[in-house]
């Protein structure tokens, strides 16, 4: 039986109203057996937010979980595109949930003008397909290597882009939470796909801007890599610290760390030494 379908990722998920609002808009689904994630940040009045946020996760989700149970060969690459099958389905039901946010606000007074952020990945053998829409964010720990993998949609990330303002004067702005792109505003929102290989003990952040507003990137590094094998322990702690430092907005995190076993490339020397460091 082939090491991934044997070794699970591991993978932690939370979500937390924060400290100001009423309640959470978040919406967050992890499914290790599959290796897919997925999580919305929702906005609009009347709680439409969270409808927003609920439809893009639950139409990703329940799109994605067949063709993944199928057998499928999902890393096989597609000529024209130079993506994976895998990124292929994750642009496709990403481009399903646009659909259904943007019908719904339009034949819903109550949801007029609904939308929400996403950002999804999908770990497949050795590669992750990751698909985004706003500013909700993927960043990878790789050693003692941090960085984020997305690129936000937003306002501030355009002026920053353009020289407008440098990264220190973007952390005073006015503009944090206005997005260019999300989905649900138009009938056609393109989400931005990347593929990456994965290595043995990489671990994946994806979070929306509860987190980010209020917590550094370099101390959520120092978060993930204290306890990057413990990521149930990180997720909660770094939750715990946007709280202590105003929960001005709905937290959410997923982690997902890559052990040895699950990478089908996984030598008989790594995956012993992944064995020994565990027992």
């Amino acid at each position: 039986m082939a090491a991934q379908e044997k070794v699970p990722l591991d993978i932690a998920l939370l979500s937390h109203p924060g400290m100001v609002r009423p309640h959470n808009e978040d919406t967050v689904f992890a499914d290790s057996a599959s290796g897919l994630v997925v999580l919305a940040d929702g906005m609009g009045g009347y709680n439409a937010g969270e409808v927003a946020s609920g439809i893009a996760v639950n139409v990703v989700s329940s799109g994605l979980l067949p063709e993944l149970a199928s057998g499928r060969e999902l890393s096989k690459v597609d000529v024209q595109t130079g993506l994976t099958h895998a990124a292929l389905l994750l642009q496709m039901q990403i481009a399903a949930a646009n659909k259904g946010i943007y019908e719904a606000a339009q034949t819903r007074p109550e949801c007029a003008g609904m939308g929400t952020t996403i950002v999804a990945a999908l770990f497949h053998r050795n590669r992750v397909s990751i698909g985004h829409i706003g500013d909700s964010r993927c960043y990878r720990l790789r050693l003692d290597k941090f960085e984020q993998l997305t690129h936000d949609h937003s306002l501030l990330q355009e002026q920053i882009d353009s020289g407008q303002l440098t990264p220190e004067q973007a952390k005073y702005s006015l503009n944090k939470n206005l997005v260019t792109r999300a989905l649900g505003i138009e009938a056609i929102v393109p989400a931005d796909i990347a593929e990456y290989r994965l290595e043995a003990d990489d671990i994946y952040l994806l979070c929306s801007d509860g987190l980010t507003d209020m917590v550094e990137p370099h101390v959520i590094h120092s978060i993930m890599a204290e306890r990057r094998e413990a990521v149930e322990t990180a997720a909660a702690a770094l939750v715990d610290l946007a709280n202590q430092n105003g929960g001005r907005d709905n937290i959410s995190v997923i982690l997902i760390r890559v052990p040895a076993e699950y990478l089908p490339s996984a030598s008989w020397t790594q995956r012993w030494l992944a064995k020994k460091k565990a027992s």
